[in-house]
């Protein structure tokens, strides 16, 4: 299936194309209609999202779901601070003055920037994490106020109970199904008092973000050989919520570093679209990249973030944008050789549609391999216990241990990631791009896609539910298939799809949550030849799937 790229791809929009941000806020106090689907509170892997202007993120949302964390809480005797961050998106700032009223009202310690500034998603887990260290009762958990990479429009709200990570289908179903009902009965129940009071409450606490994150950061990330070293480094936080902490990073440990862009707008008319001509701060995508990977040969190494820095994106000068696979093969086998104080047994973690270079990774370090569905709440007890050393997944979202073996974060940490892209250039002498190549001369050099396919929503079903007995093939591109897996190998966990193996490919099929089609990523350590195939093949197999159900 071939991507049609937008002639606006890795190109800045006219002012006329941009979002209308006063429009935004104003529809943001729009009632949506809870009878339709689309309009209901709707919790995926990162939270609910949604848009003003299409009713799915509106300020009776917001309403709901806050009343429902608050419900939550009680219920499960979650009486600790809850630490909340928000983002540079123009409907985050809404959202936290609404938050901010339900949780006030409710008698809910909220730690908010002292600033009233913008806090990462990584910065929250650390908070969290640190204050519940060696606690029995009184735990914290946390709000992020962010629709990660999503277009200016967008809005979201992730929820990260006392473990610090990504909630489970358990605690996002409750939450989910709570707020739908104060929808439903048009928001009768709901707590809240004027955000002014609420500022000044007794239960809203100002909180210094940023020195505890930066001062901790030398406790999982060598800054003191990147500092030694003097390595260039280029940073860019897309006019995200890492943009207060980079400076403060810079003057502590006293780095080699500039700040390419400190340009911060609502719009975030700054950005390169994407390959579709959207704005997005996907700091995985070469065309929202675009000016940064054009300044490569001005740095060592050069890192961005997406908008609540739970992404990072390295630029490199031996292969500019580094592919996300790439990079999570070039992390892991650096940590695992240059992390003395982590466990013997600590494992890697990775998705099902992450580079089975990782796997081979893993291999050639002796170390055991954990692979388990999309979505990283699945590495958060990993991490808590040590077991896992470091637990990525394809689409840039990675965190791993302190040096001393002990858990830093239990959600996605693009701060971390883009440092460590520093240390392994001060440490090795190369930049992370040049150690991936000697990986790939050793281990075999993958190709790796993903493609969008149509689907009804029938067939998203049948998808979904897919069991291996109904796979008839044994072959993949001409080789013998070695598993046919409708389940995690780590963990035994649904994938909600489908994976196929041989020794040289492999491919997996899962259905959009939000669209009519079904994503099929598939890679070869042969060629693209090979690739193309395992994608038709891929296609077929599914469609005789299709055609049986």
């Amino acid at each position: 299936m071939t991507v049609s790229v937008s002639p606006q791809a890795g190109k800045r929009l006219e002012p006329a194309m941009l979002v209308d941000v006063a429009a935004l806020t104003k529809a943001y106090f729009d009632r949506p209609d809870p009878s339709q689907r689309a309009q209901q509170v709707a919790f995926g892997t990162s939270g609910h999202r949604g848009s003003a202007f299409a009713g799915s993120f509106n300020e009776a949302h917001i309403l709901a779901i806050a009343q429902a964390i608050c419900l939550y809480r009680r219920e499960q005797g979650i009486d600790g601070p809850l630490f909340l961050g928000i983002d540079t998106h123009a409907l985050s700032r809404n959202a936290f003055e609404t938050v901010l009223e339900v949780f006030a009202a409710n008698g809910v310690t909220t730690m908010i920037d002292e600033k009233l500034g913008f806090t990462p998603t990584p910065v929250i887990s650390h908070a969290i994490l640190t204050y519940n260290r060696g606690r029995r009762a009184g735990k914290a958990d946390g709000v992020v106020i962010s629709p990660s990479h999503n277009p200016p429009a967008d809005g979201g709200l992730k929820y990260n109970p006392p473990h610090g990570g990504p909630a489970d289908t358990d605690a996002t179903g409750w939450i989910e199904k709570k707020a739908n009902a104060f929808l439903a009965d048009k928001l009768a129940g709901i707590v809240r008092t004027p955000y002014e009071k609420a500022l000044t409450s007794e239960h809203v606490r100002r909180h210094d973000y940023i020195s505890g994150y930066v001062a901790d950061l030398a406790q999982v990330v060598d800054m003191e050989a990147i500092a030694g070293a003097g390595v260039a480094i280029g940073i860019d936080p897309l006019g995200g919520a890492g943009l207060d902490y980079y400076q403060p990073i810079i003057d502590r440990y006293r780095l080699k570093a500039t700040i390419v862009s400190t340009a911060l707008d609502p719009a975030f008319g700054f950005m390169t679209a994407d390959w579709d001509g959207k704005i997005r701060m996907d700091c995985s995508s070469p065309y929202a990249m675009a000016s940064l990977i054009g300044m490569r040969d001005r740095f060592d190494v050069a890192f961005a973030n997406d908008t609540d820095a739970d992404r990072h994106g390295i630029v490199t000068r031996s292969s500019g944008l580094m592919n996300p696979n790439h990079y999570l093969a070039a992390a892991s086998a650096y940590l695992f050789a240059n992390r003395p104080g982590w466990r013997a047994d600590a494992a890697i973690g990775k998705t099902v549609v992450s580079s089975a270079i990782i796997d081979r990774v893993a291999g050639k370090l002796g170390r055991r391999l954990v692979e388990v569905p999309v979505g990283f709440k699945w590495f958060v007890d990993g991490l808590i216990s040590g077991s896992f050393g470091f637990a990525g997944e394809e689409s840039a979202g990675a965190s791993f241990l302190r040096r001393d073996g002990s858990v830093w974060t239990t959600d996605k940490d693009g701060i971390i990631l883009g440092l460590l892209a520093a240390e392994i250039t001060a440490r090795t002498g190369s930049d992370p791009g040049v150690l991936y190549d000697s990986l790939t001369a050793e281990l075999g050099k993958p190709c790796y896609a993903r493609v969008d396919a149509p689907a009804t929503a029938a067939q998203k079903a049948v998808l979904k539910n897919l069991s291996p007995a109904q796979i008839a093939t044994r072959e993949l591109a001409g080789e013998p298939i070695t598993a046919i897996l409708s389940e995690a190998p780590g963990n035994g966990a649904p994938i909600g799809g489908l994976k196929v193996t041989s020794a040289e490919g492999w491919f997996a099929a899962r259905p959009s949550g939000t669209e009519e089609v079904y994503k099929i990523y598939a890679e070869s350590f042969r060629d693209e030849a090979h690739l193309a195939r395992i994608q038709d093949e891929a296609r077929q197999i599914v469609g005789a799937a299709f055609a049986a159900a």
